[in-house]
């Protein structure tokens, strides 16, 4: 961290300002992208929806190049989009309370440096304190969310807000334009299939066009397995670095951006791991994306394709509740044999099943799933975005 003073660091308290002016947000990457995923998207939409400085902080810049390619792994500090980058080591130095935010962001409890700790006590007034959680759809975060806590040592109270899926929740993430952007790309072929060849996708005509999307224990081997036994033609399109095992297999060749192979039904095809923007872009030019974890779980949903979403791992399985409560208000509008070919799926690929034995009845029921997507969108883009939310929370306590 900079020394005491530092001007590039240091912000001010005004209150004739809309509050708040300044927002520090921390985050320390855990499975390579879906932290830094979220905390990169609000940073983005606190700056350009909200006019709010925002500061940053992450502890791996390298992941970070994956999904903004323009920034610098070695850089002490950088600008990106109006947002300042600032490294998060070892360094992290000794801060005075006038380099503390009106607003500190502790993104999924990643833990505060003790002396910004510190320096948020010492300021006055105090700056608002929030650990934003991770999403859940169980009933039981509308409870706590926007709850506070008062830390134990210090004259400091955080309070804890949780996106989900209803009103009495933060909500999920939507920038202002991004469902008007979609529909104009999704009404577009000409810009869709400009899109795609400029990443280097080749589409097989016809076929069903899938992204994958998964954390490494997916059954990804017995999916290609199923589609290519399929005789209905898919691509699936894959980024570099993800299911290397099975794409690997599948491909007989390093799997490498640019590579690809046909066998049977299926074509699989490795693409260069996409910024943000563009990866939206693939989500909203597949029939079908497989996506995992936080980040891209919301951004299929705002795709308005079918998905099937594989979740992160955790001990003694606690990530099936999280799973079967997000199935329970998905599929609570579809009709019976839709909602069961979803689950099916769903199950399969997040318990290393056999994806041959639900695909045929997945793949059947798209349609209805589809139709079902547009109106589970229209439903969520009912309530109030993350990022509003989250300011209107601020101005309320602060």
């Amino acid at each position: 961290m900079p020394e005491s003073g530092d001007p590039d660091l240091a912000v001010s308290y005004h209150p004739c300002m809309a509050f708040p002016e300044n927002i520090h947000l921390f985050c320390r990457v855990v499975d390579n992208f879906g932290d830094i995923g979220v905390c990169w998207r609000l940073a983005r939409q606190l700056v350009a929806d909200h006019q709010t400085g925002v500061t940053l902080w992450v502890d791996d810049l390298a992941s970070f190049q994956k999904i903004c390619s323009g920034i610098d792994p070695q850089a002490v500090q950088q600008r990106q989009e109006g947002v300042v980058v600032r490294r998060w080591d070892a360094s992290f130095g000794q801060p005075r309370a006038a380099d503390v935010a009106d607003v500190v962001i502790e993104a999924f409890g990643c833990a505060l440096p003790h002396s910004y700790i510190a320096a948020m006590a010492a300021r006055s007034p105090k700056p608002v304190w929030i650990n934003l959680e991770y999403l859940s759809a169980e009933s039981w975060i509308e409870d706590c969310h926007a709850m506070q806590s008062l830390y134990p040592s210090l004259p400091l109270v955080k309070y804890f807000f949780f996106p989900g899926f209803s009103a009495r929740t933060g909500g999920l993430m939507r920038e202002n334009g991004l469902l008007e952007r979609r529909s104009a790309f999704q009404n577009d072929p000409p810009a869709m299939s400009s899109f795609l060849t400029g990443i280097g996708a080749q589409v097989p005509m016809p076929a069903c066009r899938m992204s994958l999307f998964c954390y490494p224990d997916a059954p990804a081997g017995s999916l290609f397995d199923t589609l290519q036994a399929d005789p209905r033609p898919s691509v699936c399109f894959v980024p570099q670095g993800v299911a290397q095992e099975a794409v690997h297999t599948f491909l007989q060749q390093p799997a490498e951006a640019g590579a690809r192979a046909t066998r049977g039904g299926l074509t699989v095809q490795v693409l260069p791991f996409l910024d943000q923007p563009d990866y939206d872009r693939l989500l909203w030019s597949c029939d079908v994306n497989f996506v995992r974890g936080e980040d891209s779980l919301v951004r299929a949903q705002w795709a308005a394709r079918p998905f099937v979403w594989h979740i992160y791992p955790q001990e003694e399985a606690a990530h099936h509740v999280k799973l079967d409560a997000l199935l329970d208000r998905y599929t609570a509008g579809m009709d019976q044999d839709t909602a069961q070919a979803a689950r099916a799926a769903w199950q399969a690929w997040n318990r290393r099943s056999d994806m041959g034995k639900c695909w045929g009845q997945f793949r059947n029921q798209l349609p209805r799933l589809a139709s079902h997507m547009a109106h589970w969108t229209e439903q969520l883009k009912q309530y109030s975005d993350l990022a509003s939310n989250l300011i209107q929370f601020i101005r309320k306590i602060g």
